[in-house]
């Protein structure tokens, strides 16, 4: 076993730059373990990264992904923790080998035993969206009973996570979404949905104490005006509007979260998704051969919950 099919990135641009194409198979080295990859999720950072808007974090070639699940293969020097057959899952460093591949190598830290009540491909949708929403709801805002906070982009994959964590932790859960996910979302916990292509949203949204923009752009600075005294805006998109000193201008907070890889930060997740408190949707899956379809429906903006690719 020395060759596998993967995902060939030589130069930037549209969807067509992604190549299906045969490369050798990567070793694992000292604290790393080579997966068989089972599934790669798809997210919209994959498709920033793929049009070269962020030069600075990809060198060509390279093999885009960093959601993935998969069974252990073999394990580098000094791994201790997992074992070859070992079902797993976990959010890669960016670097040259990304999930987008049958093979890929992954440090042992940012793995965890995958969910017992998910199978492996489903396991490829959670890691990025999952450790995003838990980061900015949990760690970065401390949501608690009683907080108001509003979602853009209510019905993707880090919004309709970050939904049911805010629920879970007390919040009064706003969303922006088209009307026919308002249905869905309110199944999740939502208490309110705005429909964003009718009107402007802060017509339709009392103060919040958080906001967790999804968006970007024009939504940020917006997102300001719908903010209590000493309200926090995250943002989590490439262009979030807004930054600290324009917030801090107005008596109000800026941060900006990002995920980043570690099996442990996938501790509370596993449990919730074990326990049935968290669900993580899966719209479509795709042929690792489609991975260009894929990033054509992400960038359409129409997807609900996420989409992964399957070897």
């Amino acid at each position: 076993m020395n060759r596998m099919r993967a995902i060939v990135q030589s130069a930037f641009g549209g969807p067509e730059v992604l190549t299906y194409a045969e490369t050798h198979v990567p070793e694992p080295g000292p604290g790393e373990v080579l997966l068989r990859v089972a599934g790669a999720g798809v997210n919209p950072g994959d498709t920033v990264l793929r049009s070269g808007r962020v030069l600075e974090l990809v060198t060509l070639p390279w093999t885009p992904g960093n959601d993935v699940a998969g069974v252990v293969e073999r394990v580098g020097e000094g791994v201790t923790r997992f074992g070859a057959g070992d079902e797993v899952y976990g959010m890669l460093p960016v670097s040259a080998r990304g999930a987008y591949a049958e093979y890929v190598v992954a440090p042992a830290a940012a793995l965890a035993p995958k969910p017992r009540n998910l199978d492996l491909a489903r396991a490829a949708a959670v890691p990025l969206v999952a450790i995003t929403a838990w980061q900015a709801l949990s760690v970065l805002a401390r949501v608690a009973p009683g907080d108001r906070v509003l979602i853009h982009a209510a019905a993707g994959g880090v919004g309709h996570v970050a939904v049911q964590l805010a629920r879970e932790l007390g919040a009064h859960v706003i969303g922006t979404a088209r009307p026919g996910k308002h249905a869905w979302l309110r199944g999740l916990g939502a208490d309110e949905l705005v429909d964003y292509t009718a009107g402007d949203f802060r017509a339709a949204v009392e103060p919040v104490d958080v906001v967790l923009d999804l968006v970007g752009g024009a939504y940020g600075p917006r997102s300001l005006d719908v903010l209590k005294p000493g309200g926090l805006l995250i943002g989590a998109s490439i262009d979030p509007g807004v930054d600290e000193e324009r917030a801090g201008a107005r008596g109000l907070r800026y941060v900006w979260v990002a995920a980043e890889p570690s099996g442990r930060a996938l501790e509370p997740i596993t449990r919730r998704i074990e326990d049935g408190r968290l669900t993580v949707a899966v719209e479509r899956t795709y042929l690792l051969s489609e991975a260009a379809a894929a990033h054509r429906a992400i960038e359409e903006k129409r997807t609900t919950g996420k989409l992964v690719l399957v070897p």
